[in-house]
């Protein structure tokens, strides 16, 4: 069953919240010289950017929205280029529906 534009755009936000929420102790891990976190994190950050770049490759690829979008989450690392495009993804899914 083929998921809704609509749908596959919240499926990214999601995913990028669960990896900005894994990113920011990994981030602050490699700040403060603790990396004790990091051989735990850094892989789960790892498929939950890949994942995000997955579900927007797809949504491109259908042409529910440009390729600008998986553009955004490989070039800013994940959750910042999700959230950044998030509304005009959303706005390109509702078109690509109607």
């Amino acid at each position: 069953m083929m998921p809704s534009p609509v749908r596959q755009v919240r499926w990214i936000t999601i995913v990028a919240v669960v990896d900005l929420i894994l990113l920011i102790p990994l981030v602050i891990g490699v700040l403060t010289d603790s990396h004790g976190l990091a051989p735990v994190l850094g892989p789960l950050h790892g498929v939950g950017f890949l994942v995000e770049v997955l579900l927007a490759v797809r949504g491109a690829a259908e042409r529910w929205w440009g390729w600008w979008y998986p553009v955004a989450i490989v070039v800013t690392g994940g959750p910042l280029g999700a959230f950044l495009g998030h509304r005009r993804a959303q706005r390109e899914a509702r078109a690509a529906v109607a």
